[in-house]
């Protein structure tokens, strides 16, 4: 259960970026992630969207956003490149700082897994990265412009087709790809490092894997996808790697502190919590949500307010008899109830004063399970009856409603 909302910041060199912060959608975030997609990719790739709501789901803010001139970024792609996608997260970094949000982890995909490694030294937040079927070398992309990198160089700029689209592709663009020291910085990353690769990646080999994870000094681990292709687009793939990613950084986010409780003065209390009708419900230790049917235009993430009241009803029902059953030394195993709520008329409704006349339903019926006789079941209905909820929902109840005002 995710909260998506727009997230724009601003670049290096002024361009609007455009960005998805993916947000946990009833509680607030203990840490905050960055995503960087793949080369050519944007933030709706598939594993840009599994894995940044896969972690979010997990008690994470993600941010994912479109890398200079992709997607609803601003700028010239054709002249950006590796060094223009580093200085992209550093600056959306500092975005999520300025929110409240630093991220302490930093996950890449693909070439935006080299990214990641580049831009961690000027994330002073980041506590580990985590890469998914990334090069080892940030030049590994050209490898995919075939003949055209020579037309780069003698032309100045060149068009290629990638995946099935097309990119102009400048000269700029393969000089800030080149001579990067990825090496020296994988070796000076300083932060425990994740590397999971697909052993079948025929787009980024395997081998790329390797000389991350050799070069890379202690806390690093490996995972294996299997079965998993380079853009992470197989049934489950994406969603595997993020709940990885979340188990392995768990222990390096330990001793962040949980987001503190806000007082309040009432034994519950109910605020919107997003969507039509989702209601984030507070009591003194707990939280949960309520929510409607999807049938009814709701998003199904809770129990509906009929739900909680026959809950309350049965919750208060069993505790009561089972308190009695103790009590008076009763051999009582176990109780089973069931409730359920109609608004309709029942044409045998005895308790009806006025015939025809719609009333309120409450169905409950109670199993009582243990060793017991015949009178003592007959006694543990008549307390059913007792119960404090009960006789709530039975007596003279007056609500009393007041404005707060703000």
């Amino acid at each position: 259960m995710i909260a998506t909302e727009k997230f724009t910041f601003t670049g290096k060199n002024g361009q609007t970026l455009d960005g998805r912060l993916e947000l946990p959608l009833y509680t607030k975030p203990r840490a905050a992630a960055l995503f960087a997609h793949c080369f050519t990719c944007t933030k709706q790739s598939h594993a840009a969207t599994r894995v940044a709501s896969a972690l979010a789901a997990k008690g994470l803010a993600v941010l994912r956003f479109d890398f200079t001139g992709l997607g609803g970024s601003d700028g010239d792609f054709a002249n950006a490149g590796f060094a223009t996608n580093v200085e992209d997260l550093t600056c959306a970094a500092q975005a999520l700082a300025d929110r409240g949000l630093p991220p302490v982890l930093l996950v890449g995909h693909s070439l935006g897994g080299a990214a990641v490694l580049a831009a961690a030294a000027h994330v002073p937040q980041a506590r580990g990265v985590a890469t998914l079927n990334a090069p080892y070398d940030a030049s590994h992309v050209f490898e995919h412009f075939g003949d055209a990198v020579d037309d780069i160089e003698d032309n100045g700029e060149a068009e290629v087709t990638l995946a099935g689209r097309k990119f102009r592709i400048a000269r700029a663009f393969l000089e800030q790809g080149r001579d990067q020291p990825q090496g020296e910085r994988i070796a000076n990353l300083g932060l425990p490092l994740m590397v999971m690769h697909c052993p079948q990646d025929e787009v980024v080999g395997i081998d790329n894997a390797r000389l991350i994870f050799e070069k890379a000094k202690h806390p690093k681990s490996f995972v294996a996808l299997d079965n998993a292709d380079h853009l992470l687009t197989e049934p489950g793939s994406a969603e595997y790697a993020a709940n990885m990613i979340a188990a392995w950084a768990t222990p390096y986010l330990a001793d962040l502190p949980m987001a503190p409780r806000e007082e309040f003065a009432g034994t519950v209390e109910v605020a919107t919590a997003g969507g039509k009708f989702a209601q984030w419900v507070r009591t003194a230790s707990h939280e949960f949500i309520a929510d409607e049917p999807v049938s009814f235009g709701g998003s199904d993430h809770g129990p509906t307010p009929y739900d909680l009241l026959l809950a309350a009803l049965g919750t208060c029902t069993s505790m009561t008899i089972q308190m009695y059953a103790e009590r008076k030394k009763i051999p009582l195993d176990s109780v089973r109830i069931e409730l359920e709520h109609s608004r309709d008329h029942h044409t045998d409704c005895v308790d009806c004063e006025d015939k025809g006349v719609p009333i309120q339903v409450i169905d409950r019926a109670i199993e009582l399970s243990g060793d017991l006789t015949g009178k003592q079941r007959q006694r543990l209905m008549e307390i059913a009856d007792k119960c404090p909820v009960h006789k709530t929902m039975l007596g003279e109840l007056h609500i009393h409603s007041t404005l707060i005002e703000i």
